[in-house]
């Protein structure tokens, strides 16, 4: 049976099917297509937006896992795609997702690495990476971020926009799902993360392990580094100012939550307590690395392509040679 999970408000089937047998992977990569403009602007390739179908999803269980298939088209209003910087349009996908239903934490911090961390209870991934690089030179390690408003990635109103395969993914805080399944003030769940432990909105109580406490927005305990950034070979130069994942870094105590983004304690669906993660409103937004082992149908395979986990790596996601602003968006 599905634990914790509030109705859905579209076309969803929820059953428990016996007899799977064998990994479930997810196809696919994220790719700049080749050709692609240089800029904000996406001058090159724009898709053709169509006609799109209804939202589909399937949450189920079987033996230890959770499945959850779904066809990737968000179930409340979205942005309009192509647009600019995205020239990307939403297309249905083939999604199979398989989490633990039971997680449990690994020995060591595992990174995403700017794969999919997770899948929304309507079916839409989260990604909190992006592809784009410094200098669209992708052996730099130096990543662009989507929300801190350095760049133009075609973002719209939920946090989300759209990768090269026509996948619809959310960002940061997914506004139109929190409305259509959840409580803007009250603790929703929104999903689950690739290593099964639940993902929720930026809303928690006030003291973690304390469910009659008063609920209140969580903040994350990231700030922006002082100082200013290597150049040359090692860097780009300039003030830490947020344009880059590596601005960043976590400051114990400086706010509610965990290096995970994340903390221990009871959840409306999880009375008991259970490690879960928040998307907040400021870096990291979704987190960037795993409290447990994620499960390999969310690695992508094929063509290099990155992943979260141990045996995911950075992969060919975008950048050439080019000198100047990142590619259009992933």
């Amino acid at each position: 049976m599905l634990l914790g999970m509030r109705q859905l408000k579209m076309s969803v089937v929820l059953v428990t099917l016996t007899g799977l047998t064998g990994a479930v992977w997810l196809f696919g990569q994220e790719r700049q297509p080749r050709g692609q403009g240089q800029g904000q602007g996406g001058r090159g390739h724009r898709m053709q937006a169509i006609d799109l179908p209804e939202p589909e999803v399937k949450i189920y269980t079987e033996g230890k896992f959770r499945y959850i298939e779904s066809n990737g088209i968000p179930d409340h209003e979205h942005g309009e795609f192509p647009t600019r910087g995205n020239p990307n349009a939403i297309r249905p996908q083939q999604n199979k997702w398989r989490l633990p239903l039971n997680p449990v934490a690994a020995d060591e911090a595992i990174p995403a690495l700017g794969g999919i961390f997770g899948v929304a209870i309507n079916g839409v991934p989260f990604e909190p990476g992006t592809a784009e690089r410094y200098q669209n030179n992708r052996q730099s390690n130096w990543h662009y971020e989507a929300l801190t408003g350095h760049l133009n990635l075609g973002i719209d109103e939920n946090n989300a926009h759209v990768q090269p395969s026509g996948m619809y993914h959310y960002h940061g805080l997914p506004t139109g799902l929190i409305h259509a399944h959840g409580d803007p003030e009250g603790m929703s769940l929104l999903g689950y993360a690739a290593d099964g432990f639940p993902v929720y909105s930026n809303i928690g109580y006030s003291v973690a392990d304390d469910s009659s406490s008063e609920l209140r927005e969580l903040k994350s305990s990231y700030s922006l580094k002082t100082g200013t950034r290597p150049v040359g070979e090692d860097g780009p130069g300039g003030e830490y100012d947020g344009r880059f994942t590596q601005d960043w870094e976590f400051v114990e105590g400086s706010g509610d939550l965990d290096a995970f983004n994340g903390r221990f304690g009871p959840t409306p669906e999880y009375p008991d307590g259970i490690y879960h993660y928040y998307v907040t409103d400021s870096f990291p937004y979704i987190s960037r690395k795993f409290k447990g082992e994620p499960d390999p149908s969310f690695l992508r395979r094929g063509g290099g392509g990155g992943g979260g986990g141990r045996r995911g790596g950075e992969g060919r996601r975008g950048g050439g040679r080019g000198q100047g602003g990142p590619r259009p968006q992933r």
